[in-house]
């Protein structure tokens, strides 16, 4: 009989709650000061991260070994079988191939390591479907061979108010910055299908890039019934205030609020406003 193991990156942005509720094993990303290490939203919250910026920009890295190696022995003690691991965009991090690497050394694990090709709360998405096939009973075999039509339903746009972080975390991809940052052009920017940043368009100041971004979920209200999530990152009183302007759309089944965890926070900096949307069919 098959016992199926969830394991994800902290850059899905769950919730420590429902990771627990939903019986996933997390493993962190790591944060880097000049006064120490931590582990991404263990020993560190997003709060945390954006009041220390002005300070001190951390570096992010990789999940480490030692952690990794942890879940996986736990898991084969615990008697697990099978492993299937959602990680963050492969454009973005090198997650995917440690987790990869990681399992061939555990022959006696049957797993699949699945690129999102995405992060945040659209990453988080996935882990959630995964989570409730588990818990349905579904097969090893069924859950992998429905990821690719989970992920297609699923995408995500942020704005934020500077790209200096970005910049600075050398994760900025095909995103412009400083002559946008000069005329106060503020890009909406998601991910390409090898999963790198992208910018779709630009707006002229915060209201109109939040304007943009609404734009882009009314457009997939009108075919499709979504799940959606207003993402944030030190930004919580304007993502509340969207969140009041989106109850009114018709197709919206569900309605959240997603904090960006703080090693992407790191990256996006203050201000990061998003969307996430599910096409539920």
């Amino acid at each position: 009989m098959q016992k199926i193991a969830l394991i994800v990156d902290s850059a899905c942005d769950l919730s420590l709650e429902v990771i627990k509720e939903k019986n996933i094993r997390l493993l962190p990303l790591r944060i880097s000061y000049s006064h120490g290490e931590y582990k991404d939203k263990i020993d560190i919250s997003a709060d945390e991260i954006y009041g220390n910026l002005e300070k001190e920009v951390p570096k992010t890295s990789l999940p480490s070994a030692e952690d990794l190696e942890k879940i996986l022995i736990d898991l084969e003690n615990e008697g697990y079988t099978h492993v299937i691991a959602v990680t963050i965009s492969s454009g973005l991090s090198g997650t995917f191939n440690s987790i990869r690497l990681a399992l061939e050394e555990h022959p006696n694990l049957t797993s699949h390591v699945f690129d999102t090709k995405i992060l945040a709360m659209p990453e988080g998405i996935v882990a959630l479907e995964v989570a409730n096939l588990i818990k349905e009973g579904k097969s090893f075999e069924e859950i992998v061979s429905e990821l690719p039509t989970i992920r297609k339903n699923i995408i995500g746009y942020f704005t934020v108010n500077t790209l200096e972080y970005l910049k600075k975390g050398g994760r900025i991809g095909r995103v412009a910055g400083t002559i946008g940052d000069m005329l106060n052009l503020k890009p909406i920017v998601t991910v390409d299908e090898e999963g790198i940043y992208y910018t779709v368009c630009k707006a002229r100041g915060r209201k109109q890039s939040i304007s943009k971004l609404i734009s882009f979920l009314k457009d997939e209200l009108k075919e499709n019934k979504c799940n959606v999530w207003v993402l944030h990152g030190g930004a919580l009183e304007e993502a509340k205030s969207v969140l009041e302007s989106l109850k009114g759309l018709n197709n919206i089944l569900s309605l959240d609020i997603s904090q960006i965890s703080p090693a992407l926070g790191v990256h996006g900096g203050p201000g990061l406003l998003g969307l996430a949307i599910q096409k539920v069919c």
